[in-house]
C-alpha cells in the first residue's frame, strides 16, 4: 500500500494517536471517510454528465468504437506500408555492405578479430 510496510504504518498510527489523542482519531477518520465519499460521488456525477453530453451530440459507445476501429485500421495500414518499405531498404543496404566486405577481404585477406 503506497510503498509503506507494516512497521511504518504502525509507527504512523502511533504518531497520529500521540498528536491528536484517542478521542479525536475516530472523528478524523469519520471526516476523511465522508470526504472520500463526496469525492467519489463528484467523479461519478462528472462521468454521467460527460456521457449524457456525448449521447446528446449523437455519440454513443458503439459509434465511438467504430470510429476508433477505423482510425486504428488506418494506423496499422500506414505502419505496415512504412515497415515494408524500410525492410526492403535495410535488406538492400545489408547486401551492399556484405558485397563491400567481400571486396575488402579479397584485397586484404580476412580480418581476424582479437579478443
Amino acid at each position: 500500500m503506497f510503498g509503506i510496510g507494516g512497521g511504518e504504518l504502525v509507527f504512523i498510527l502511533f504518531i497520529v494517536l500521540m498528536l491528536f489523542g484517542s478521542d479525536k482519531v475516530p472523528e478524523i477518520a469519520r471526516t476523511m471517510g465522508k470526504a472520500m465519499a463526496q469525492l467519489k460521488n463528484a467523479t461519478n456525477d462528472i462521468k454521467s454528465e460527460i456521457q449524457k453530453g456525448a449521447e446528446a451530440n449523437g455519440l454513443d459507445s458503439r459509434s465511438l468504437n467504430n470510429l476508433t476501429g477505423n482510425i486504428n485500421a488506418e494506423i496499422e495500414s500506414a505502419k505496415s506500408n512504412l515497415l515494408g518499405e524500410n525492410n526492403n531498404l535495410l535488406g538492400d543496404t545489408a547486401a551492399e555492405i556484405d558485397k563491400v566486405k567481400e571486396d575488402i577481404d579479397s584485397l586484404t585477406g580476412p580480418i581476424k578479430r582479437q579478443r
